[in-house]
């Protein structure tokens, strides 16, 4: 299996519960699970495969933390690396800007040499827009655990499916 590696943004706390959920699926260590806030972009070269993961806030807003951590991973040549993305949003209160933070960190992305998986179906999912939603998929794992928490566990599982199917193992 290629080393995986978890980074996240997380202000209250739910970004960084979604992450560990993820990386305990994968079997990922929790040295291996990142804070963005905390994390160097050079972290990133020991990892095969990237899940980055961010909320949502305000009006499509990428978590605070991404802000200058986006920037410096910009700069990075990633070919060669998987890059899959995930996020929270709120779809009730936010529906017309849901989980646009990771169409934010995969439209600065486009440029690094990194092979995106985990493209997910928009199907089951109730919104208004979101800048996540390219070409009639989203680009990552959305998640709402606002309004539909009731589906994080089978998203993630399925998401899960899809990365392994992608070339994560």
């Amino acid at each position: 299996m290629k080393k995986v590696g978890i980074f996240f943004g997380s202000s209250g706390g739910v970004t960084e519960g979604v992450a560990n959920q993820i990386a305990e699926k994968l079997g990922v260590a929790s040295a291996d699970v990142h804070n963005v806030a905390s994390a160097s972009p050079a972290d990133l070269g020991a990892y095969d495969v990237l899940l980055l993961g961010s909320s949502t806030w305000g009006s499509g807003d990428l978590q605070d933390d991404w802000y200058d951590f986006l920037p410096k991973i910009q700069k990075l040549d990633l070919s060669g690396k998987l890059v899959a993305l995930f996020g929270c949003g709120d779809s009730s209160s936010f529906g017309d800007t849901f989980c646009d933070a990771i169409g934010t960190i995969y439209q600065d992305l486009q440029g690094t040499g990194c092979r995106f998986i985990g493209s997910v179906d928009p199907s089951g999912y109730t919104f208004d827009d979101s800048t996540a939603l390219v070409d009639g998929k989203f680009v990552g794992l959305p998640l709402d655990e606002m309004n539909e928490d009731d589906h994080t566990s089978e998203r993630i599982d399925a998401w899960v499916e899809t990365l392994k199917q992608e070339g994560l193992e």
